[in-house]
């Protein structure tokens, strides 16, 4: 392709906006274009990488026997609230009426129109396994749209779905998918972890994210270099600390004034924060928007809540759970903003963190202003109507598995599988005959990759600070021949001839023919982060041309047919 002839347009500057180094790099090789908040389209060079991406799930995913098909954006109300997902999804859903009033929304995933399918269209256990997938556009209206394609609220995406007899079927098929996702993010150059999540929304009882590791990720794992424990923070077990063994002391109001925070009553009552109960106040509200109840969560003064982990011991959707009006949960239970504490509390359920069953001569609210009770033991003075692990993950506490030292890092999700078992199938009715004709459940199996946030992650691990860095396998073309002036016939005429030569041995070829200055060109060459460049200049009767990979800080002078031929074999090499 000609740049003469392309529609491209580098930026000098980063937009305001951009602020992480994938947001500003695909910006200003004009690979992005935003349209409004959180929403982007893909120019020329964009798509091309966009489309790589998806090329490269294709393969791997027809690999394993998966078939595509392509199924509707928009989604009837009717199957969502035969799921019981039309309110767990909550605000970030686009719900859309018709002009009949019927109730619509642009899908955000489509485990049930697929579950839909298989229970129309699969009746007997000689259909199965079968695993459909499908490449297509999704919508979520995110609340703060950010960081570009990291989190938009339209993203094209990999999603499919496994059914299978039996668990022992979705066991094989959950790991053909790891495996296949394991070779994607390979083969587009991501540097990744694969560990233990949260299934949230989708249900099921097991769930993998792949982490691409970059330090502007909105994803926190936490690993362990003893053994392989690995999972996202929001999943991660807390190991308890050991229970405390001194003997309990008399309960005791004691005068507290102004410390609403822990670290003003540790200091007033010169205690260690771990010495301290926290208290969290929420409201559970219903699907009409009013509270339907309140919840006091406590955990050790210098640990932080784990909301994913309140949620689940919950049982509800995230988006139903909120810190509370403290005056309002005041009137109705007895807590006090700041002086809360797990004793003399009613009309709310109290929900305990594991380790505090183990503490002894705890800090904790009065429940009274400007006091706090101190000796606060559990099982004496307070019990939980919920006692589990409800606390975050820390760099360096003890590995839940093996106990050594826990890592944490970030990182960006680029996929997730989910074993969702008969949660689809039973609430949906998709039902298969075994050989004697009993009817048995479907097992369901969901993965998803994210297509374009893919592309952002190779960007945030693949730049320097002059532009991007494309691995071969998704940049948009592979190299890039660049004529320092464009009226010398000369070196116009050894560029076509290198240009064409690429070509013909099938390598994806840039010719910058423009009528720019030469410092232009090599700026918008490594903005554009092409693989290899090769300048034709000043040598050009000589036949002599400057070759030079982007990942490398010198260029080489080689003969014009050397460069091609190196050329060739940096790509192939790499595809």
């Amino acid at each position: 392709m000609r740049l003469s002839k392309m529609h491209i347009n580098t930026l000098r500057e980063a937009p305001a906006e951009a602020e992480i180094p994938s947001h500003v790099w695909l910006l200003r090789s004009g690979m992005i274009r935003k349209l409004v908040s959180g929403v982007y389209g893909f120019m020329p060079l964009g798509y091309r990488s966009v489309r790589k991406i998806e090329e490269i799930t294709r393969q791997e995913m027809d690999a394993t026997g998966a078939q595509e098909i392509h199924m509707s954006a928009i989604q009837p109300a009717e199957l969502w609230m035969e799921s019981g997902r039309w309110h767990v999804m909550g605000p970030e859903m686009w719900r859309v009426k018709d002009r009949h009033e019927r109730d619509f929304c642009l899908g955000p995933t489509h485990e049930e129109i697929f579950t839909d399918i298989v229970r129309s269209e699969v009746s007997s256990y000689r259909q199965l396994p079968l695993n459909l997938y499908q490449i297509q556009t999704k919508y979520r209206d995110e609340a703060r749209p950010r960081f570009g394609l990291m989190r938009s609220r339209e993203f094209v995406m990999k999603d499919a779905y496994s059914f299978d007899r039996d668990w022992e079927g979705l066991d094989k098929s959950y790991k053909d998918m790891y495996e296949a996702y394991e070779r994607v993010f390979a083969r587009c150059g991501l540097t990744f972890r694969a560990v233990e999540a949260d299934s949230g929304a989708m249900g099921g009882n097991a769930s993998h994210e792949f982490t691409a590791l970059a330090d502007v990720g909105e994803s926190e794992i936490a690993y362990c270099d003893s053994c392989d424990m690995a999972a996202t923070t929001e999943r991660a077990a807390v190991k308890d600390a050991p229970a405390a063994e001194e003997a309990e002391l008399p309960l005791e109001i004691v005068s507290t004034p102004g410390t609403k925070t822990i670290d003003a009553v540790a200091e007033y009552l010169e205690l260690p924060k771990e010495k301290t109960i926290k208290a969290l106040l929420l409201a559970v509200y219903g699907e009409d928007g009013g509270v339907r109840e309140y919840v006091a969560a406590f955990i050790r003064g210098d640990r932080e809540l784990n909301m994913t982990k309140l949620v689940n011991a919950l049982g509800v959707p995230e988006h139903m759970a909120a810190f509370a009006d403290e005056a309002a949960m005041e009137a109705a239970t007895g807590c006090v903003g700041g002086f809360t504490g797990p004793v003399g509390l009613h009309d709310c359920k109290i929900l305990v963190d594991s380790e505090l069953t183990g503490m002894k001569n705890m800090c904790a609210g009065a429940c009274k202003l400007d006091c706090h009770m101190i000796n606060v033991n559990y099982g004496r003075d307070y019990k939980g109507d919920v006692v589990t692990d409800l606390k975050k993950i820390r760099e360096g506490d003890p590995c839940p598995a093996c106990g050594a030292p826990t890592r944490l890092a970030r990182g960006i999700e680029v996929g997730q599988v989910f074993k969702l078992g008969t949660k689809y199938s039973a609430s949906m009715g998709a039902y298969y005959k075994d050989d004697n004709m009993k009817d048995h459940l479907i097992v369901m199996g969901s993965y998803g990759i994210g297509v374009t946030r893919t592309l952002a992650a190779i960007a945030e691990q693949h730049h320097d600070e002059d532009g991007l860095i494309w691995p071969v396998p998704v940049a948009p073309y592979h190299v890039i021949v660049t004529v320092v002036k464009a009226d010398d016939k000369e070196q116009s005429e050894l560029a076509e001839r290198i240009y064409g030569e690429l070509l013909a041995n099938h390598v994806e070829a840039l010719l910058d023919d423009r009528d720019e200055r030469a410092g232009v060109k090599f700026k918008d060459a490594d903005i554009l982060g092409i693989p290899v460049r090769i300048t034709v200049g000043k040598k050009a009767a000589e036949g002599v041309v400057e070759y030079k990979p982007r990942a490398e800080k010198k260029a080489l002078e080689l003969g014009a047919a050397e460069a091609v031929a190196e050329a060739t074999r940096f790509i192939r090499d790499r595809l």
